[in-house]
């Protein structure tokens, strides 16, 4: 009998999409496969989204305070609502917690979340609690493209540069940190615990023809780009870029700082493609090109894709 472990996550959303898909309507604008759905509502677009945190798997409580963990949860979903283009409007947060948590952990939660709201004027406007024995956190964000089309990961065309907002690699380096016992460097340990999304650089991109947070690794996600709109991708590793500390870190590590930069999730820094240099906007970092063809290539070469992906070990 066939495992999801065996086919892995993109694989099962795969395969759960082709089923779904007969439910569709014409409101229906973006279905499964991007980073958000856009659906019509009375000739509105609204962007919708929906994670799930599980404590051990997207947290630790030894690691992250409430106020941490909260803001982690909004950041996340806030980030696939502005990679569409869209400005997050608002929130519902169901949160499933053992009988023995103490309510100070709870509001302390809330708090978190509020701050990563008001960040972009967002608003938590409901939700559920429920009983259970470990923390579950859900998250369903919806946005606004305020008349805008979507920006979607099947827009990259042959001849666009590909660019990045935002930091690569600190999430990935902040847990390795953590799990060998390590409460520092700060600035790269808080970015696992709180990321850092360049919200207003993503908004800003308003020429960018396709764009995708990068909460599964930056080869992964260029790779569900690629895979979308049926181009090839190809990256420069030299206009990566990789700030000293981080370099710093992986080098105490014996760590390939290029491998933790390409294939580390939870940054949710975003990349995007361009028609030309011109379209890039203050705050992005050219990073490579999109050619004809398919895959993803790293200055020329094909590589190992790596990043996250639930059910793999």
């Amino acid at each position: 009998m066939q495992t999801v472990s065996d086919i892995g996550e993109f694989a099962l959303i795969e395969q759960i999409a082709k089923r779904l898909a007969a439910s569709s309507s014409a409101h229906v604008v973006v279905g499964p496969g991007d980073d958000a759905a856009v659906v019509q509502i009375d000739g509105a677009s609204v962007v919708s989204c929906v994670d799930i945190f599980i404590q051990g798997v997207h947290f630790r409580l030894d690691w992250s305070s409430a106020h941490d963990i909260g803001r982690k949860v909004i950041a996340a979903n806030l980030a696939d609502i502005v990679a569409m283009g869209a400005t997050p409007s608002s929130l519902l947060v169901g949160l499933a917690i053992p009988a023995s948590t103490e309510v100070s952990w709870v509001l302390e939660l809330a708090d978190g979340m509020k701050a990563e709201a008001d960040v972009l004027g967002a608003t938590v406007v409901g939700g559920d609690i429920a009983r259970s024995e470990h923390i579950m956190i859900s998250v369903t964000a919806l946005g606004d493209l305020r008349g805008k089309q979507p920006v979607l990961r099947s827009g990259a065309q042959a001849g666009d540069v590909v660019a990045v907002a935002g930091q690569l690699g600190y999430a990935g380096a902040g847990l390795m940190l953590l799990s060998r016992g390590f409460r520092s460097p700060r600035s790269i340990v808080s970015v696992h615990r709180v990321p850092q999304p360049p919200y207003a650089q993503a908004l800003a991109a308003t020429k960018a023809h396709s764009m995708i947070d990068t909460s599964d690794g930056l080869l992964a996600d260029v790779g569900h780009i690629a895979d979308a709109s049926g181009v090839a991708i190809d990256l420069d590793s030299t206009a990566i870029p990789v700030a000293e500390e981080l370099q710093a870190v992986a080098s105490a590590f014996n760590e390939d700082v290029l491998k933790l930069v390409l294939g580390s999730g939870e940054d949710h820094a975003f990349v995007a493609t361009f028609a030309s240099s011109g379209d890039v906007p203050d705050g992005w970092t050219i990073i490579g090109s999109v050619n004809q063809g398919s895959g993803v290539t790293v200055d020329g070469e094909a590589v190992e894709t790596v990043g996250w992906q639930h059910f793999i070990a």
